[in-house]
């Protein structure tokens, strides 16, 4: 059996060793892994499909860190998602649909999207709101944090 995500991950790894700035190679680790292994644990949680979870998590935000974009990013994210894993052929067109769709919408986090999409939404809110507790959460995913901490148990 194949390891798609270790397929994909090598993938990744060789856009993000390209990023001539060191931070922001940094920050792009952090970030793609952290919410790859939020989405693990929101998918398990959830009894949602672990596997493609992980994978939109570590291609959701691929647009900025390869092109160092972050303009529209999560629709931009989506096709370029798209092309990797057609290319890498590791997924079927419907599991692609998912993961693109999921991609797609992971920037409006006062929507609520299909049950999939939002373990994306969630684990970039747990993601952010965990990488430095110290830190002032954002406006727009407080609603969204306090939600995840009581599905967890954690008041």
């Amino acid at each position: 059996m194949i390891n798609r995500i270790e397929i994909l991950r090598k993938h990744i790894d060789e856009i993000l060793l390209n990023m001539t700035d060191a931070e922001e190679r940094r920050c792009a680790y952090l970030h793609l892994y952290g919410v790859a292994q939020a989405c693990a644990l929101i998918a398990l949680k959830r009894s949602g499909n672990t596997e493609l979870a992980i994978m939109a998590g570590m291609l959701h935000d691929i647009y900025s860190y390869a092109k160092m974009d972050k303009k529209d990013h999560a629709h931009k994210g989506a096709v370029l998602a798209r092309e990797i894993l057609t290319s890498l052929q590791i997924a079927s067109d419907t599991e692609i649909d998912m993961i693109c769709d999921a991609i797609y919408t992971h920037s409006d986090k006062d929507a609520v999207h299909d049950d999939f999409s939002e373990i994306l939404v969630d684990a970039d809110v747990l993601q952010h709101c965990l990488y430095n507790p110290a830190c002032e959460i954002m406006a727009h995913e407080k609603n969204r944090y306090e939600k995840l901490k009581r599905e967890f148990g954690i008041e």
